[in-house]
């Protein structure tokens, strides 16, 4: 993999010059968190009033031949965002084609058009009617997406009716949060190939990942200012920025991202109580995982194939994966191993083979086993 060394006196003195309005934002952004009041308001349908949304040139285009869905997708996402990431090794797993465009992570003039500030969004056109869907919450897109693999008699968008979503107004600004998002919505006569109690722990791991794992990065990633202005020059470079975005907006998001989320690493180190070495707590959170994978004895979590918390917690480290603290861990737990098994079976496509299709009856997989 290409490796960055960008760090220099020059580089510092770009990095302060342009984090110093923005540390003062961030802080204030900070401060005014600690002062609000709750505000609920319960989900509709007319809770997302949505502009029209503009035809953009997609960043990228993945296909794949396998892809029998009908769907035509669109992933509004950040490269690097361990949310879209998550979101990305679901779709690739389960060997979806789609198109992504990349989101100006300052500006995001890109997401203009849509009431929900924040990525991934993904967009689904419904086959032979044209008509859009549209996912929000990386949860959400991804129990949306598993339930609609498991029986597609039922269309996407009566899936998504079962996710509401509630909103509180903090401060003046809005937070969204859907209560069912971990939930896979089977169908009452679906045969189930899973236990209830694996459904449980899949939904227990995968709120870790949200929870708790994803909360290592930012304290880790950018640990230093070297590590930080490592991390947005390998973004950029991954996230192909400079295909998508003008010179100056590559530079105010390297040099000014750099600046703010070190300030915010250190911010969040504190808020979530990681370890003096928040290395050692990045370390302990991936051997927690190992060790409940290990006592399955199976390759995954999910048995020998990756479950929906598989992917999410590959999801969550592969955001990092560019970093020099993706490396450490790598070295310094059994992490490993697990993650080149999960890494292939995503870049494979192996859910889509009929023996690991969602919607393949009991029956079928018991007849192609016999082959």
């Amino acid at each position: 993999m290409k490796k960055f060394n960008p760090f220099n006196r020059r580089s510092i003195q770009r990095v302060v010059t342009v984090g110093n309005t923005a540390i003062v934002l961030s802080t204030g952004i900070t401060v005014t968190q600690y002062y609000f009041k709750f505000q609920t308001v319960n989900a509709e349908d007319s809770l997302f009033e949505d502009q029209e949304r503009p035809i953009s040139k997609p960043s990228r285009e993945v296909r794949v031949d396998t892809d029998n869905t009908g769907l035509k997708l669109t992933l509004y996402q950040y490269q690097t965002c361990p949310f879209c990431c998550k979101v990305r090794a679901v779709l690739d797993y389960h060997g979806f084609s789609y198109d992504v465009i990349e989101v100006n992570s300052i500006t995001k003039k890109q997401l203009k058009w849509s009431a929900y500030p924040k990525v991934p969004v993904l967009i689904a056109e419904m086959p032979g009617t044209g008509k859009e869907v549209i996912l929000r919450d990386s949860s959400v897109i991804i129990s949306a997406i598993e339930s609609y693999l498991s029986d597609r008699s039922t269309s996407l968008e009566k899936y998504l009716t079962f996710y509401p979503c509630d909103m509180e107004v903090i401060s003046g600004k809005k937070k969204y949060d859907f209560p069912n998002k971990y939930f896979i919505m089977y169908q009452e006569t679906q045969d189930l190939a899973t236990t209830p109690k694996q459904r449980s722990e899949e939904r227990k791991w995968r709120r870790w990942a949200d929870d708790h794992l994803v909360h290592m990065l930012s304290p880790n990633a950018y640990r230093t200012a070297r590590e930080a202005l490592q991390a947005f020059h390998y973004f950029s470079y991954v996230g192909e920025w400079e295909k998508n975005f003008s010179f100056m907006e590559r530079q105010v998001v390297i040099y000014a991202g750099a600046f703010v989320m070190y300030i915010m690493g250190k911010i969040l180190k504190s808020k979530y109580k990681l370890k003096q070495d928040v290395r050692q707590s990045l370390y302990d959170a991936c051997d927690e995982w190992v060790k409940v994978v290990r006592q399955g004895k199976q390759p995954f979590l999910g048995g020998n194939q990756p479950n929906l918390a598989d992917l999410a917690v590959y999801g969550v480290l592969n955001s990092i994966e560019g970093c020099t603290a993706f490396e450490d861990a790598l070295r310094n737990t059994k992490i490993g191993p697990w993650y080149k098994r999960t890494k292939e079976a995503i870049q494979q496509h192996q859910g889509s083979h009929p023996l690991n299709m969602k919607g393949a009856p009991s029956d079928v997989k018991k007849e192609s086993l016999k082959k």
